[in-house]
């Protein structure tokens, strides 16, 4: 049910093919270790398959039923007991489960207790219904839906450090081809960290059920160059700059209870109930990720949010024609 879920809200974003969600294609250091995890366990599923596959085969066509055998119609010999069959299929299956676990656990210490470097980004990611939160605390940044990082070169490692909490209900951090997934627990506190060795476009998803919305609170993770990543915080740190042609849109955004749950920065809206717009035009999606940026989806999410996301939290702004078309023209400029 999960896989269906994930796979029919991805579809709905024209680049997924750019951004794969595949543990296969690992690009990362805890992925990498995932990875590896993963194949090891496969590998010895398989040869447990084929091992019981093989004595199946085996003694099905060994002892099949032959009408030529003089004895076919007797009962053949009962065993009904073998102290060396009972020792090797009670201890072998305890060997592979030891070495199993003493695998995953060196895979999750090494993970978890790999050391900080002091160049480490901090990022506090936040999980809302039904959409992610992004504070960078040294650099006074806050965004939304769209996490922005450099890439780690392995030479010099700069990860990213992602401090996770919620703001409601359960939520799950997953980027498969840079991490295993991390719960995010109300009142609680976790951490995990992501090293992308390449830039682009990594896809995953909240992987814990977390309401109505679940399989559309996608995620986008900007792998970019240590410059595309100063100038996108020199950008993200500037106010969105106003036009005379949006001001009327301006002046209908703050008359309405838009301002209540939303933050444009430099103005009077600071809400924080959803996700902050003070950059929103240069999103590349919008309702976390399930639907493309453009004036045409912007217009309709805010008219009836829930032709997108039914269930969504944001109710509908009943606003007319003119006023919508109003608002709609100011959030595009908000770059």
């Amino acid at each position: 049910m999960f896989t269906a879920c994930l796979t029919s809200a991805l579809l709905q974003v024209p680049d997924i093919v750019h951004g794969p969600t595949s543990i296969f294609s690992p690009d990362g250091t805890p992925a990498h270790s995932v990875f590896g995890l993963s194949m090891l366990v496969l590998s010895i599923c398989v040869a447990i398959f084929l091992t019981v596959a093989g004595l199946l085969i085996y003694v099905i066509v060994r002892f099949r039923h032959r009408r030529s055998d003089p004895n076919a119609l007797e009962e053949p010999t009962q065993i009904y007991g073998s102290n060396q069959i009972e020792l090797s299929w009670t201890v072998i299956p305890i060997l592979i489960v030891v070495m199993l676990f003493l695998a995953t656990a060196r895979v999750i210490y090494s993970t978890q207790h790999a050391p900080k470097p002091a160049n480490a980004l901090d990022v506090t990611v936040i999980g809302h219904q039904f959409w992610w939160e992004y504070r960078y605390p040294k650099l006074g940044v806050v965004t939304a839906n769209e996490l922005h990082i450099p890439v780690s070169d392995p030479r010099h490692p700069t990860p990213t450090y992602l401090t996770l909490a919620s703001a409601d209900t359960d939520h799950s951090f997953w980027i498969p081809r840079l991490a295993g997934k991390t719960d995010l627990i109300p009142n609680r506190v976790n951490t995990m960290w992501i090293d992308p060795a390449t830039t682009g476009l990594y896809l995953g998803q909240c992987a814990q059920f977390c309401g109505a919305q679940h399989a559309k609170m996608l995620l986008r993770v900007y792998a970019d160059t240590p410059e595309q990543f100063a100038a996108w915080v020199i950008h993200q740190k500037q106010t969105a700059a106003q036009t005379s042609s949006a001001v009327e849109g301006q002046a209908v955004f703050q008359h309405n209870a838009c301002i209540s749950c939303h933050t444009v920065a430099g103005t009077i809206a600071t809400g924080r109930f959803g996700p902050d717009l003070t950059h929103v035009a240069t999103r590349d999606t919008i309702a976390s990720g399930a639907v493309v940026n453009s004036a045409a989806n912007l217009r309709a999410f805010v008219e009836d949010p829930a032709h997108f996301k039914p269930g969504v939290l944001m109710p509908p702004m009943h606003l007319n024609d003119h006023d919508l078309d109003a608002v709609t023209a100011y959030l595009m400029t908000l770059r």
